[in-house]
């Protein structure tokens, strides 16, 4: 099936569909799923894969996951880690092709395996491995292995020429519950994705669904995208997913999933992004860390339909922060990374500068709903603590039927310029005059923009700020000046009149035109 084989199969784009009662399910029990009941599947296509699913949610959840060997479960951490995936048995290594696939050995904390079939789009076979298709490196003592039975994989990897032709980087991995990561040319690992939240940060036990089975469609010579398809399968709920793979500058990744509710959940978290935001330029906390910053992400970009865009820098709270921004389908939101400057990261190993930005493209009407972002306290890179997801406006009900397509841009470069200057950094600190003795009450904001025709403007320019504060604070001056690089700072300086949170809005206007996007922040503490 092509690309648009698969666009046409998931039919026209209806975004988040009216809730519809699924079928009440007959006295006998729906067939089984391939990936439960066969070592094979045959005649496959989209729609009957969906409605396979469809009928799994007709049921009540079932964790039929066989039981892992002693030998897995009882691993450590760096146990764990000493596994990996001979490169001579990646599949396909010996083909014409320019895809390569790696297994993930399941053990330790990873005790989700999922299933992996392979085959042409119609027929697909079951991928079984064992302890030989893996290296046990020191501590391990690789004879305890060799003749391991393994009840699934973890997850898997796929490889493609990225970089260069006579070499394969890892583009895209599949690694527990239902999260993937993918690479953009000159990007590292970053941010994460998910299928799908549920019930993140509410007052339900969160849940997280997982892919239970996977279906890659063998590349043929020559292609440059690959298909996955994927069941989603959790106590509230069954998907059916595809997704097209197109690896380059910007990785693209054509997403589309049916989902099927077995019961009501408080949140519906589409599209979700996990990161981490440890410290930056604008919340540092006084961090005793040589490194000026560290983060996978520094904002929350959206773009709207009315042609604003949005911006808003990532913090590291000193408790739960939630923000909700109401969109009607916005034409993009992600996490992104935008400070590509080494020396503002000083971190040779984990190289923070070329984590990937990841754009959400809705493709279709969503409607009414609102991205929301989740900030939670960390003391430690190590912890993804940001989360960014869309929740649409309608709440999922038992028997509903959602279908959301939307293009994923994985890259240095994931978002597109269209004329506005871009906010590049946001510093923070005391406000006052800064020969004063005695601490001020007041807190200033230096926000950068740069770019966009703003940046051709002559340095007399007549530039308005548009600045609005909540009415629990209020604006003590501003002032606007050129930068060295062309851009411009906008300086603004506010006192807090109770200690509950501030929303702060600016962007810069000529001629009644606006020429930035909208930046946004959430003003928290004291000063």
């Amino acid at each position: 099936m092509s690309i648009a084989g698969i666009a046409l199969a998931a039919g026209a784009a209806r975004g988040a569909f009216a809730q519809t009662p699924a079928p009440a399910p007959a006295a006998p029990a729906p067939e089984q799923a391939p990936s439960q009941a066969a070592n094979f599947v045959d005649n496959f296509d989209y729609e009957s894969f969906s409605a396979m699913m469809r009928r799994r949610s007709e049921t009540p959840f079932v964790d039929n996951r066989p039981p892992m060997p002693d030998v897995l479960a009882n691993l450590s951490y760096d146990e764990h880690r000493a596994i990996r995936y001979r490169p001579e048995r990646a599949l396909w290594r010996d083909e014409p092709v320019n895809f390569q696939l790696q297994a993930f050995s399941p053990g330790f904390l990873v005790k989700e395996t999922t299933r992996l079939f392979v085959g042409d789009g119609k027929r697909f076979d079951l991928k079984s491995f064992t302890g030989a298709d893996f290296e046990y490196r020191a501590p391990l003592d690789p004879t305890l292995f060799q003749s391991v039975g393994l009840p699934g994989i973890a997850g898997f990897r796929l490889h493609y020429p990225l970089q260069r032709p006579d070499y394969f980087d890892e583009l895209i991995t599949f690694l527990g519950a239902s999260y993937f990561r993918a690479l953009g040319m000159g990007t590292r690992y970053g941010l994460s994705a998910r299928g799908l939240a549920i019930n993140t940060a509410t007052g339900t036990a969160e849940e997280f669904p997982r892919f239970s089975a996977f279906y890659v469609v063998h590349p043929e010579p020559g292609a440059k995208t690959i298909r996955v398809f994927a069941e989603l399968d959790s106590p509230s709920l069954t998907g059916a997913y595809a997704f097209v793979i197109t690896p380059g500058p910007q990785t693209m990744i054509d997403v589309t999933a049916r989902l099927y509710f077995r019961n009501a959940v408080d949140r519906l978290g589409v599209a979700p992004l996990t990161s981490m935001f440890t410290f930056g330029e604008n919340d540092r906390r006084e961090r005793d860390d040589f490194r000026p910053e560290v983060h996978d992400s520094d904002g929350l970009a959206i773009y709207r339909r009315t042609g604003e865009r949005l911006f808003r820098p990532l913090k590291n709270p000193g408790e739960l922060a939630l923000s909700y921004f109401q969109e009607q389908s916005p034409v993009a939101f992600g996490l992104v990374q935008r400070d590509r400057d080494f020396s503002h990261y000083q971190d040779v190993e984990a190289r923070y500068d070329l984590r990937p930005s990841l754009l959400i493209e809705p493709l279709g009407d969503w409607g009414q709903g609102m991205v929301e972002l989740v900030e939670i306290p960390t003391d430690s890179e190590a912890n993804d603590n940001i989360v960014a997801f869309w929740v649409p406006e309608r709440r999922p009900e038992a028997g509903s039927q959602y279908e959301f397509r939307y293009r994923m841009h994985w890259g240095l470069q994931a978002e597109d310029p269209n004329g506005l200057a871009s906010v590049t950094a946001t510093l923070g600190g005391v406000g006052g005059n800064a020969a004063d003795v005695e601490k001020s009450s007041t807190r200033r904001f230096a926000i950068n923009f740069t770019g966009g025709t703003a940046a051709n403007l002559p340095l007399d320019a007549v530039i308005d700020p548009i600045i609005d504060v909540a009415p629990n604070a209020k604006l003590v001056n501003s002032h606007l000046d050129r930068l060295p690089d062309g851009g411009w700072r906008l300086s603004m300086e506010f006192e807090k009149l109770d200690g509950a949170p501030v929303e702060l809005r600016a962007k810069l206007s000529m001629l009644q035109r606006i020429i930035s996007e909208t930046w946004l922040y959430q003003w928290t503490g004291t000063v």
